[in-house]
C-alpha cells in the first residue's frame, strides 16, 4: 500500500482572514469508543471557516515519546513519537479533503502518528514525512499503539483500500503558545497549538501544525 503524497511549496505568511483556530472544551463524541475517549484532552482544537466548523480536533491528555533528559532540553520533534501511538481524534462537520486529494466524509475518526518512508517512489513526493493517519472511530477502539503496517490498512478502510487517509504535519519550532492558522504558500494552511508531552526525561510540550486547507500540486 502506497502512502505518497507530492510537494508544495515551505514558505509561511499570515492566513487569510476567513480562517480561524482557538481551543475550547468540545463534548467528546459519541462515536468514539470508551477507551479512545479516556484518553482525550476534553479542550478541542477547534478551526473555522467563518463561522462555520471545519474540523475539531481532541489531542491526548498526554501525547506520547520516546526522549531522555537531553532530548527534551534540546528540544522535542514529531519523531519522538512512536509510529501507530494515538495522538487525538478529529472530527469533520462537513465533508473535508485532505492533502492528497482524497474525500473523507463529515463523521469522526481517531489520529495515530506515522512517518512516511523516504525510499523509492515515496522519495521527495511531501515537503514534510510526518503525519497522522485517520481512521473511523468505528474502526480503531483501542488506545494502545498499532503497528504500522496494520494502522496502514484500518486507515486505508476509509478509502476502500486505495490509500491511508492522511493528516500532514509541518514543523512547529515556535516557543509561541498562542493557537493560530498560517498560510503556507499555494493554498496550504496550518492551525498550531502546543500539547503537553509525556516522555521517559519527563514532562515537556511539543509544537503541532496541523493542516487545516489545501491539497498536493501536482
Amino acid at each position: 500500500m502506497q502512502f505518497v503524497v507530492p510537494v508544495v511549496a515551505l514558505f509561511a505568511v499570515a492566513a487569510p482572514q476567513a480562517y480561524s483556530a482557538k481551543v475550547e472544551k468540545v463534548e467528546l463524541p459519541a462515536a468514539l469508543a470508551e477507551a479512545v475517549r479516556k484518553t482525550l484532552d476534553p479542550q478541542a482544537l477547534v478551526v473555522r471557516n467563518g463561522d462555520a466548523d471545519v474540523m475539531r480536533v481532541w489531542f491526548v491528555a498526554e501525547v506520547p515519546a520516546k526522549a531522555n533528559e537531553d532530548q527534551i532540553k534540546n528540544g522535542l520533534t514529531y519523531r519522538e513519537i512512536p509510529e501507530g501511538a494515538l495522538v487525538g481524534a478529529i472530527e469533520f462537520p462537513e465533508a473535508f479533503t485532505d492533502f492528497r486529494k482524497q474525500e473523507l466524509a463529515a463523521g469522526v475518526y481517531t489520529l495515530r502518528f506515522a512517518v512516511q518512508p523516504d525510499i523509492g517512489d515515496h522519495t521527495g513526493t511531501s515537503p514534510h514525512p510526518d503525519f497522522c493517519l485517520l481512521s473511523r472511530a468505528a474502526d480503531d477502539t483501542d488506545a494502545e499503539p498499532i503497528e504500522k503496517k496494520k494502522l496502514v490498512e484500518v486507515s486505508s478502510k476509509v478509502n476502500e483500500g486505495r490509500h491511508p487517509a492522511v493528516l500532514l504535519l509541518w514543523p512547529n519550532n515556535s516557543k509561541d503558545v498562542g493557537v493560530k492558522v498560517l498560510d503556507k504558500g499555494a493554498g496550504v494552511l496550518v492551525a498550531t497549538v502546543r500539547r503537553p508531552v509525556a516522555a521517559d526525561g519527563g514532562k515537556a510540550t511539543l509544537g503541532f501544525a496541523v493542516t487545516v486547507a489545501g491539497v498536493r500540486k501536482e
